[in-house]
């Protein structure tokens, strides 16, 4: 079910049975879940599962490109991963940083090669963007952040690596369950 209201669109939670259709977003299914600790080449850029590093990245805002296969680790727990090309205006990144400053379960970097200057990313999901002001951005965040694809639906987004400016503080529900 969504709700508009005039350029604003928002989203409930709901099964994956049920799951919105957000105009442009990419699935994808048969992600593995193994743990490795070597350099892992994705088919997607960036990529949104797969093997991933035994940590996950602590969630929050990034300055500078984070490892991918910790970030991957981070949406295997639930988070949404917002990155944008290293050359996006000054505005829009600031767009970006408002968006997810303060919220849980969320990871914001830039990221070098992204097929639109803005990228979203979660466990087997994906929306191509071409300005930070697009209003599908947040109902895919709104959607998928702890969303019914998430693996580890609980685990934690905090307690792994990276030092972001901005943590996320929000406490874990749940176990943390690996393969």
């Amino acid at each position: 079910m969504s709700i508009v209201a005039g350029n604003v669109v928002a989203y409930r939670h709901v099964s994956l049975a049920s799951e919105p259709r957000i105009p442009g977003v990419q699935r994808y299914s048969g992600l593995a879940r193994t743990h490795t600790t070597r350099p892992v080449v994705y088919p997607q850029t960036p990529p949104v599962g797969g093997p991933h590093a035994p940590s996950p990245l602590n969630c929050g805002v990034y300055l500078r490109p984070v490892p991918a296969e910790n970030a991957v680790h981070s949406l295997e727990h639930g988070a949404v991963w917002v990155t944008y090309r290293p050359d996006l205006p000054a505005g829009q990144v600031r767009t970006l940083r408002d968006l997810v400053r303060g919220k849980g379960y969320l990871l914001l970097s830039p990221y070098p090669g992204l097929p639109a200057p803005v990228v979203a990313s979660a466990w087997g999901r994906q929306l191509r963007l071409a300005a930070a002001s697009d209003s599908r951005l947040a109902g895919f965040i709104d959607v998928y952040r702890r969303g019914p694809q998430t693996p580890e639906r609980g685990a934690p987004c905090s307690g792994g690596v990276g030092d972001p400016l901005w943590a996320d503080r929000t406490p874990s529900r749940g176990g943390h369950g690996h393969r």
